[in-house]
C-alpha cells in the first residue's frame, strides 16, 4: 500500500508538472535541428516554415544545421536532448534508411522520438544527359534494354534518397546499372550535364529551366504527384510502376518523453504554417507539396516513418548497401 501510494503520488506530480510546463510552453526560443547543411531541400524547408511557426508559437525558432553520417549525427543529438519541446528535429527519408544503414547508431527512430507532423514532399525527376537519344520514357526503356548496354547513373551519395530511390527504380525495372556516387546533388548534376553519367535524380525545380533550355532531358517524375512546372512528365506510377510512387518527404520530430500537450502545440504551429499562403506559394514554386490536412497529425507521421523504415530497410538489405567507408 505504501509503495502504491508513493508511486501514485509520483505519477500525479509528474503529470501535474507536464501540464504546467505545457501551459507555459514556449517561454524561450525553440531550436530546430536540420540534419543536412544549408543549401539543400532540408534547409530550405526549415526556413520556409520557420517564420510562420514562430509567429504561431510566439517565440523565435533557431535553425541549427548539423551534418554528418547521412543525417544520423543530427538525429542522435535531437534524440538525446531534453524532452521539453525546446529541441525539435526536421528530418527526411534518410532517417528511415539510417535505421538499417547505420546499425551502430545510438538511438532508434521509432523508440526515441515522438513525431510532431509531416511537412512536405519534394518532387524529383528521372533526368538524363542532353545527348541521350530517347525522347520519352518508353523509348528510354527500349534504349536501356539493348544488349551489352552500359548505363551509368549518378546520385548525391550513398544512403541518400537519390541513391536508394535509384536502386529501387532499376530493381523494379529489372535493369542493371552502374551507380556512381557524388558528394552531393550539385556535383552529380554537373557531371550529368557534361554527359559523364547517363541518368540521375534531379530536383524538379532545378531540372525545369535546364529541360526547357535543352540542356537536360527528363523522363518521369519520382514521386506520387506530377509537377505543375513540367506537366508533360508522368509519375512512375502512371507509367505502370505503382511500387515506384515514392516521395521524398520531411517531418518534424521531438525526443521521446516530450509531453503530449507540447507535441500538440507544436503540431498546431506546424499546421498553421502549412496553411499560410506565403508558405504554400513558396512550396509550389520550389516543387514541394504540403500534406493534406488529414495527414498532418502526429499519428500520420508515425505511421509513415514505420512504413519507410521497412521499405528502405528491405532495399538496403536486398542490395547489400553499406555506408561509405564500411
Amino acid at each position: 500500500m505504501i509503495f502504491a501510494r508513493v508511486f501514485m503520488a509520483a505519477f500525479i506530480a509528474t503529470f501535474s508538472f507536464a501540464i504546467a510546463s505545457a501551459q507555459t510552453y514556449p517561454n524561450r526560443p525553440v531550436t530546430m535541428i536540420v540534419a543536412f547543411p544549408p543549401g539543400g531541400a532540408d534547409d530550405a524547408t526549415a526556413r520556409i516554415i520557420q517564420d510562420a511557426m514562430q509567429r504561431a508559437l510566439g517565440q523565435p525558432i533557431v535553425i541549427e544545421n548539423v551534418a554528418g553520417a547521412g543525417g544520423m549525427v543530427a538525429a542522435a543529438r535531437a534524440a538525446h536532448a531534453e524532452p521539453d519541446g525546446y529541441t525539435i528535429l526536421l528530418h527526411q527519408n534518410a532517417l528511415a534508411a539510417g535505421m538499417t544503414l547505420y546499425p551502430d547508431r545510438t538511438f532508434d527512430a521509432e523508440k526515441d522520438f515522438v513525431t510532431i507532423g509531416l511537412v512536405n514532399t519534394t518532387i524529383n525527376t528521372l533526368a538524363g544527359r542532353p545527348t541521350l537519344t530517347p525522347k520519352n520514357f518508353d523509348e528510354l526503356l527500349l534504349w536501356m534494354k539493348k544488349p551489352d548496354r552500359t548505363i551509368k547513373v549518378g546520385h548525391p551519395g550513398v544512403g541518400s534518397f537519390g541513391h536508394l530511390g535509384e536502386v529501387l527504380i532499376f530493381q523494379e525495372l529489372g535493369i542493371p546499372v552502374i551507380q556512381v556516387p557524388y558528394r552531393g546533388a550539385g556535383p552529380a548534376l554537373v557531371d550529368l550535364l557534361a554527359g559523364q553519367v547517363d541518368l540521375g535524380p534531379i530536383s524538379a525545380v532545378v531540372a525545369r529551366p535546364l529541360i526547357n533550355a535543352g540542356k537536360l532531358k527528363a523522363y518521369a517524375v519520382i514521386g506520387s504527384k506530377r509537377f505543375a512546372g513540367l506537366p508533360q512528365l508522368k509519375t512512375m506510377g502512371e507509367l505502370g510502376y505503382k511500387n515506384l510512387d515514392i516521395d521524398f518527404w520531411h517531418m518534424l520530430l521531438a525526443p521521446v518523453g516530450t509531453p503530449r500537450p507540447i507535441v500538440n502545440k507544436l503540431n498546431t504551429a506546424l499546421r498553421t504554417a502549412l496553411a499560410d499562403a506565403k508558405v504554400r506559394s513558396t512550396f509550389a514554386q520550389g516543387g514541394m507539396d504540403e500534406y493534406p490536412a488529414d495527414q498532418e497529425t502526429p499519428e500520420a507521421a508515425s505511421a509513415l516513418l514505420t512504413r519507410e523504415i521497412k521499405l528502405w530497410g528491405d532495399v538496403i538489405r536486398a542490395n547489400h548497401i553499406m555506408p561509405k567507408g564500411s
